[in-house]
């Protein structure tokens, strides 16, 4: 049976819309906020209000370059959660009225594992290569890190995850930490291209079993500054590359052991990472890297499903539309989303 999904993604800061047909990709419209870099983060009230500005013709353009109209669309998949309870709301409502007038069923999805699922999306004139039942994912954001095993669509087990802060949150603190502005993480992995990796150490989190701990680090890299600006005040600005490639490594190899952990653990081969720190090239060459010299087969995601987008919304409503797994029209957003599948 064919069949054709509109996906809308309004977890934080970016309006999302996508359509996807029988797995390919026919569209996928963002409309970013700029506001919030003035404010070194994302404001949720301004977020929410960009939101309710962006959605109406974010969606209309994603159907205009799928050369569809929503006759055509057989669900609408939209984000439930994780994330900023306005921005969802503003998502949720919209998905709900869309629903409403064209008679179209919704979905609602998991933010998390849409990114895991958008290894899954299909892309007319690429070779579409994806992982294999059961896989371990990497999935790292702003918000999240998580060492997930994926045995189908939507069976999901998360074996390790962070029991404080996320990566992505030590690469914005380091980034504001060195006045580097919002968003962080792009502008320290240039500067990491330039520096010596092994220039400074920082301290390291010794975690039980599979999972992460930032906060450590974070505090290791300010009391270093701290110390070094008290005895030279231009520290920052003369080390700024150094201390990106040597933050960056440090934050890496953390990453990493349990990973390789996890591996050991299971021996599943196929390896992913998903999420916006899945962005980094430091992270990607480490994964490519590891895989080559381990015999893994490591799947990397285009950059355009890195970040916040619809594709990866709209390809888990293509699984869960097949398992007939559709919501009500009372469902409430939710800024902490229940386990993945539940």
């Amino acid at each position: 049976m064919s069949l054709t999904i509109l996906g809308i993604e309004s977890s934080c800061d970016d309006t999302s819309a996508a359509v996807i047909a029988d797995e390919y990709l026919l569209s996928n419209v963002m409309a970013s906020q700029e506001v919030h870099r003035q404010y070194g983060g994302v404001i949720p009230e301004l977020a929410s209000r960009a939101h309710q500005q962006n959605i109406l013709p974010v969606v209309s353009q994603a159907l205009k370059l799928a050369q569809k109209s929503m006759k055509d669309i057989d669900a609408i998949a939209f984000t439930r959660g994780p994330g900023l309870l306005g921005s969802l709301l503003v998502g949720t409502s919209f998905a709900k009225g869309l629903s409403i007038s064209s008679g179209k069923p919704i979905i609602e999805i998991n933010h998390l594992q849409g990114h895991i699922l958008s290894h899954f999306i299909k892309v007319n004139g690429r070779d579409n290569r994806s992982p294999k039942f059961p896989f371990l994912c990497l999935l790292v954001s702003g918000g999240h890190t998580q060492i997930v095993r994926v045995d189908d669509y939507l069976k999901f087990e998360i074996m390790g995850h962070t029991i404080d802060d996320a990566v992505g949150e030590a690469f914005d603190k380091c980034a504001k930490l060195m006045n580097l502005g919002y968003p962080g993480g792009p502008v320290i992995d240039k500067l990491a291209k330039e520096g010596d990796c092994d220039k400074f150490r920082f301290s390291k989190p010794q975690i039980p079993e599979l999972n992460y701990s930032f906060s450590g680090i974070k505090t290791s890299l300010l009391y270093f500054v701290r110390d070094r600006i008290r005895e030279n005040p231009n520290f920052i600005e003369e080390n700024k590359a150094d201390l990106c490639a040597s933050f960056q490594k440090d934050l890496i190899d953390i990453l990493m052991k349990k990973l390789l952990l996890a591996v050991k653990q299971t021996g599943i081969r196929d390896i992913a990472i998903a999420g916006g720190v899945s962005a980094n090239s430091g992270l990607r060459n480490r994964i490519e890297s590891e895989g080559e010299k381990r015999g893994w087969n490591t799947f990397l995601p285009e950059f355009r499903f890195t970040t916040d987008n619809a594709a990866m919304i709209a390809i888990t409503g293509y699984y869960k539309y097949q398992n007939g797994l559709f919501a009500p029209l009372d469902i409430a957003p939710v800024s902490r989303a229940a386990e993945y599948g539940d």
